[in-house]
């Protein structure tokens, strides 16, 4: 009997499901298409830049040179000057995921640290490039601002995430959440980009990643143990992810929580080790 009952249902669900995967596949494909493009207009435009100059190319030269029509370009970019940074939207958006990902036990300073290597990883996917735009903005005064311009869109991003587990209206004694949270936000995109004008002016050389976690780690050291500390129970757990007790001269015990994650558990070892 249940046989008859089951059979119109199963036909139901797969009609139901159907559409949808076109869909996804088709908007995947047109997202790819487009930032393609926009990587081709970038390409074209940092040739023109490189051998005619800033001033004296035009939108029209850049989208001839690309093979495409004025009308494209002015789709993907308001200005010439915005076209040579193609990839600061997705990345964005890739950041935001990765705050929007994060999982409850992480520290906040954590999520945001792992947030900004997704624009790390922008520049680090084609050096060259990356290295040839960084020597066109310290060139152009215009190409500069608007490179600022981008990097402030990344730290109002990781200020909000950082303050949005924190009530930053609640400002009395003893609660200094607020003002690290968004000391802590500048100082993880100011921490990143010294790290990136230092691989760009290597030429794109070295292990950036490394690089910059050693940077995240200073950061952490200065503001992670601090943000947090005087909340309750009740809220996102604090930095410190163990406690390390002295059992004699040479001996250390740590306690830590079973979900903490294994790096918060280390930094705290290690602070205990260089405090003895």
């Amino acid at each position: 009997m249940s046989q008859p009952a089951d059979a119109p249902r199963r036909p139901s669900r797969s009609a139901s499901s159907a559409p949808d995967a076109p869909e996804s596949a088709a908007g995947s494909r047109a997202a790819a298409q487009r930032l393609k493009m926009r990587r081709e207009l970038a390409t074209a435009a940092m040739e023109l830049f490189a051998t005619k100059g800033y001033e004296a190319t035009t939108v029209d030269e850049i989208a001839a040179t690309a093979g495409v029509a004025r009308r494209t370009f002015f789709r993907h970019f308001r200005s010439k000057e915005e076209a040579i940074f193609p990839d600061h939207d997705d990345t964005l958006v890739r950041a935001e995921a990765v705050l929007n990902a994060a999982p409850p036990h992480e520290h906040p300073l954590d999520t945001v640290c792992r947030g900004i290597k997704e624009v790390m990883k922008m520049y680090a996917s084609s050096p060259a490039v990356s290295v040839e735009r960084y020597r066109l903005t310290r060139e152009v005064p215009t190409l500069r601002e608007r490179e600022i311009a981008s990097v402030a869109r990344y730290e109002r991003l990781f200020t909000r995430y950082l303050l949005g587990h924190f009530d930053e209206r609640d400002h009395h004694t003893g609660n200094d959440d607020p003002l690290l949270a968004e000391v802590a936000a500048s100082a993880v995109v100011t921490a990143h980009n010294h790290v990136l004008r230092r691989w760009l002016r290597a030429g794109g050389q070295g292990d950036v990643e490394a690089q910059l976690d050693h940077a995240f780690d200073i950061v952490r050291e200065t503001f992670g143990s601090g943000i947090g500390a005087g909340r309750t129970g009740t809220e996102r757990a604090p930095a410190a992810a163990a406690r390390v007790e002295s059992a004699g001269p040479e001996v250390l015990v740590a306690v830590a929580r079973t979900d903490a994650p294994l790096p918060e558990v280390m930094r705290t070892i290690e602070q205990a080790l260089r405090q003895r």
